[in-house]
């Protein structure tokens, strides 16, 4: 060998980027270069004359010596075989070795001759493509997820000409359509999109190919079977060389979108339909939670009822007590001075065929949703209930239950025919529900009323004495315009000896318990006074009764007063009571500054003082209602009541009856009356001159 050819070995050897190795016939390494050894992590004295059994991993060594036999047997080049080097630990080990990652070799294997041909070996060369085929490996994947998403997906694709008509045939579009290759020719795919869209696609579909953009809209196409399918479109121009020299569309199926939209869409209204009914049904039961009588339940039943379904007309109709007639209530009117009065209307039998009495008997439902379905439910069409309501299309009678016994029902009827869906049905069995409930506490809350009332008439004096030299006036005010009962109270009586006792309590709480413990004070107070009319004698009896016959947390409060009417001289004492107002032509009004002493049954030590009224005076009794609520506090509330007494003008001052309204006006504007309100005025008119 020349030494221009051995340095040239040499070279190649030493400083060739790409593995070189001569192996001999016995498949040893006679030669390999430092490439090669850092391909395979082998350092190159562990290569010499060594078999690659010897030296390499398993199945590297096997495909080495596979390729080398080969070559040897077939003589012949082996080239385009990939070996991969498995990944291993640097030489040395230790904390410090550094892990070798797998490589991808291209090998190629050439037989090596001498110089009469005879076979010597074989030359390897071996190029490390790792990154090249992890490169071709991630193009592959993704052109395979590309393929496999176009494949899967609902996609069709067409192909049009620079201008926008047919280029190419497009067979997946016409297994949709049904169009035949000559129709797809001719039409292309504008011809099967639905009639309604076409003006619209058409002008878009020309506006873009005339100024070259991207044409993205959505319309329906009449499919193979006759009906039609919605499909949004993506088309966009192929350029080349300046030029639009094609377009490529793609058309996506998007029908189970559109319909789950559109059900979405229906669901969304009904599920806003229910939570609106639902909104109005807590209203109704809030509403209903504050109506005390018959007559303002129905009235709000039928509101919240007409509101939540659009009924026409409604009513709500009562059980008499022979359960035998339904007496029909319809909501309250307003009457005179804002109070609320209930239209009763012409009662029906439970026997006869109307709406009412069928939900009634048979304790369900009943709807008709036009008139055919009256007849056919009632065998006629319905009498007397709003029988002057001719338009009437629709019916809905519900059942007003209580204790699962009907107590009554309520009815709903519509203008037009109205179907009623299950929901609404639902809606209205619930509303039906609440207004029973509150039905039944309103006649529950009446029959208590009733009694209360007139247990109070027979508690409070029907009259005030007539006196020649004094003048007497009284208001009662209840702190619910529908509850005509408490616990205030007033008495004035004539005693033995012709002077007046005067009284006036106040027992804590509403209803019949406290109109009966305002009845017990009364009777108690009247009894002691006739026996011992002293105010002090008066309030310790009281005391003494009140500590053995009522509950400890009862609460009750008394001004008691005994005066001679022709003098206006007396005794006074006060059990807890507000004291009372003094009104005098030549002073300023005050209230009393008397110790009040303590509410009944507390121990204490009753006392009196004397009492007068002078001629010209006035001296108010009231309840604590007339000076405190939830915004003005007692101490206030006498600032105020001083101040309001003051400013009333003389006329008023001189007539009891003008004085006590005038007090209970001005005292309650502004204010929400919490409590019971009672106010007593004793005046001694001036001699006539």
């Amino acid at each position: 060998m020349e030494a221009s050819d051995a340095a040239l070995y040499a070279t190649l050897l030493k400083e060739a980027p790409a593995g070189l190795a001569f192996f001999d016939g016995d498949l040893r390494f006679r030669r390999a270069n430092d490439a090669l050894a850092g391909l395979l992590g082998v350092p190159v004295r562990d290569l010499q004359k060594r078999r690659p059994a010897e030296v390499l991993p398993e199945g590297l060594a096997l495909a080495f010596e596979t390729a080398l036999r080969k070559v040897l047997a077939e003589d012949r080049p082996l080239s385009d075989l990939d070996l991969v080097v498995p990944s291993a630990e640097a030489p040395g080990g230790g904390a410090v070795a550094t892990a070798l990652e797998e490589r991808i070799l291209a090998c190629t294997w050439l037989p090596s001759r001498g110089a009469e041909g005879e076979p010597l070996g074989v030359v390897l060369t071996a190029l490390d493509v790792t990154e090249r085929r992890r490169a071709e490996e991630v193009i592959r994947r993704k052109e395979q997820r590309y393929r496999s998403l176009v494949e899967a997906s609902a996609q069709v694709v067409w192909v049009a000409a620079p201008g926008g008509g047919v280029i190419d045939d497009a067979p997946e579009w016409r297994a949709i359509t049904g169009q035949t290759p000559d129709d797809y020719a001719v039409g292309g795919w504008m011809s099967v999109v639905h009639p309604e869209d076409r003006p619209r696609i058409e002008t878009i579909w020309r506006e873009c190919v005339e100024e070259n953009r991207v044409f993205e809209t959505n319309y329906r196409v009449r499919t193979k079977t006759g009906t039609y399918r919605h499909f949004d479109v993506r088309a966009v121009p192929i350029w080349q060389g300046g030029a639009v020299i094609e377009w490529v569309g793609a058309n996506t199926d998007v029908t189970g979108q559109r319909e789950a939209e559109e059900m979405r869409g229906r669901l969304t209204e009904q599920l806003s339909a229910a939570a609106l009914r639902t909104a109005r049904l807590q209203q109704a039961t809030s509403m209903l939670a504050e109506a005390l009588t018959v007559s303002q339940v129905v009235q709000v039943i039928t509101e919240v009822g007409r509101s939540a379904i659009g009924a026409d007309y409604s009513a709500v109709a009562l059980l008499d007590d022979d359960k035998l007639r339904l007496s029909i209530v319809a909501p309250s009117q307003p009457g005179v001075e804002g109070e609320v009065r209930p239209v009763v209307r012409d009662d029906i039998k439970v026997s006869d065929q109307t709406v009412m009495s069928v939900a009634v008997r048979e304790s369900r439902p009943f709807l008709a949703e036009h008139p055919d379905s009256l007849r056919l439910q009632l065998g006629r069409d319905e009498k007397g209930l709003f029988a002057q309501h001719t338009e009437e299309r629709a019916w809905v009678g519900l059942p007003l239950l209580a204790a699962g016994a009907p107590i009554g029902a309520l009815r709903f009827s519509f203008t037009r025919p109205r179907e009623i869906t299950e929901e609404e049905r639902v809606f209205l069995e619930a509303l039906a529900g609440q207004c029973a409930l509150a039905v039944e506490r309103a006649l529950l809350f009446e029959r208590e009323h009733k009694t209360a009332e007139e247990l109070q008439r027979s508690l409070l004096p029907s009259d005030l004495p007539q006196l020649p030299g004094m003048v007497l006036a009284a208001r009662y005010n209840p702190a619910t315009r529908h509850v005509q009962v408490g616990g205030d109270w007033y008495d004035v009586f004539r005693l033995p000896d012709d002077r007046l006792a005067v009284a006036v309590g106040d027992v804590m709480g509403k209803g019949v318990l406290a109109a009966a413990g305002m009845g017990r004070v009364r009777n108690a107070l009247r009894a002691l006074a006739l026996n011992d009319p002293r105010p002090a004698a008066v309030l310790a009896g009281l005391d003494r009764l009140f500590s053995a016959t009522e509950d400890e947390e009862q609460f009750t409060t008394v001004a008691y007063v005994v005066i001679d009417p022709e003098t206006g001289h007396g005794a006074f004492s006060n059990a807890g009571h507000p004291p009372p107002l003094l009104i005098s032509a030549d002073t300023p009004a005050r209230v009393s500054s008397l110790e009040p002493g303590t509410p009944l049954g507390w121990p204490s030590q009753r006392q009196q003082t004397s009492f007068s009224i002078e001629t010209g005076n006035t001296v108010v009794f009231y309840s604590d209602g007339l000076v405190e609520n939830r915004r003005r506090g007692v101490d206030a509330g006498l600032e105020e009541l001083v101040a309001v007494a003051a400013d009333a003008p003389p006329e008023v001052v001189g007539d009891p009856e003008r004085l006590v309204d005038f007090l209970v006006d001005r005292m309650l504007a502004g204010y929400e009356q919490v409590d019971d309100v009672t106010v007593l005025a004793l005046h001694v008119p001036p001699k006539p001159a």
